[in-house]
């Protein structure tokens, strides 16, 4: 299955299981702390991790996510009847309605071609407040993190809420002018395999730079990682916060 993390009711609590709280979250979490009370769009909520917290530091927060399943693990937590949450994508986001947009965990590389990602960022453009801001991630291709997405450097095992576990493993399979194709393998519990494939475009700093500008976006600053490192000497990851 493609994006089975997202799609697939038995690796969904997989993923929320693996992907617990960070320093990823922590910037994020700071960005939109910057703006008192606002009003948060979250787009790639995914199981709502982010959104949760931002919505008991008192902001008005919307989740957007096309994948039901995680979606639906997300209005299961505590909470979770603080946040709006909607099934959809970028499209159906509303015009001037919110001060601060959010994408986290790497949403922007899913956006392979550059007319969709062009698309999401004129959205983004149109759902926020004249002077709003958006923050997101995404791998620096100089990192090229992909080599390390095979079977040896990747295997890993993740502990579930219930005390069970899930053994795991990534390996990529193509790799062609910034795209990626991969594949992650779950052993579950009960000895089944789940395969899950996904496709993601490593842009760089340079083409993010260029698109936002494009879209109406004036780039504040760009690190290369958590703690406010420059690009290449930190995390191997861009992340942007940029102004509508």
């Amino acid at each position: 299955m493609r994006d089975g993390e997202f799609l697939d009711p038995l690796l969904v609590p997989v993923y929320d299981a693996e992907c617990r709280w960070g320093p990823d979250d922590d910037f994020f979490l700071a960005v939109v702390n910057e703006t008192p009370a606002a009003r948060v769009l979250d787009l790639g909520c995914g199981t709502g991790r982010l959104a949760l917290a931002l919505a008991a530091a008192g902001h008005s927060v919307t989740g957007v996510d096309p994948a039901g399943p995680s979606l639906a693990a997300a209005r299961r937590k505590p909470g979770a009847d603080r946040v709006t949450w909607v099934q959809a994508a970028s499209p159906a986001l509303p015009d001037r309605a919110y001060d601060v947009a959010v994408m986290t965990s790497h949403v922007t590389q899913v956006f392979v071609a550059d007319d969709e990602w062009e698309r999401t960022l004129a959205d983004l453009a149109r759902a926020l407040r004249p002077g709003g801001r958006l923050a997101f991630d995404s791998r620096d291709p100089a990192d090229r993190a992909w080599e390390r997405w095979n079977p040896v450097d990747s295997r890993r095992v993740i502990g579930l809420p219930d005390g069970r576990r899930v053994r795991a493993w990534t390996e990529f399979t193509e790799v062609r002018d910034g795209v990626v194709d991969f594949t992650h393998h779950y052993v579950l519990p009960d000895g089944a395999e789940r395969l899950s494939s996904a496709t993601l475009r490593f842009r760089s700093e340079a083409e993010l730079r260029d698109s936002l500008r494009a879209a109406g976006f004036t780039v504040e600053r760009v690190h290369g990682g958590w703690h406010g490192q420059a690009v290449g000497e930190g995390d191997g990851e861009l992340v942007v916060v940029a102004r509508r």
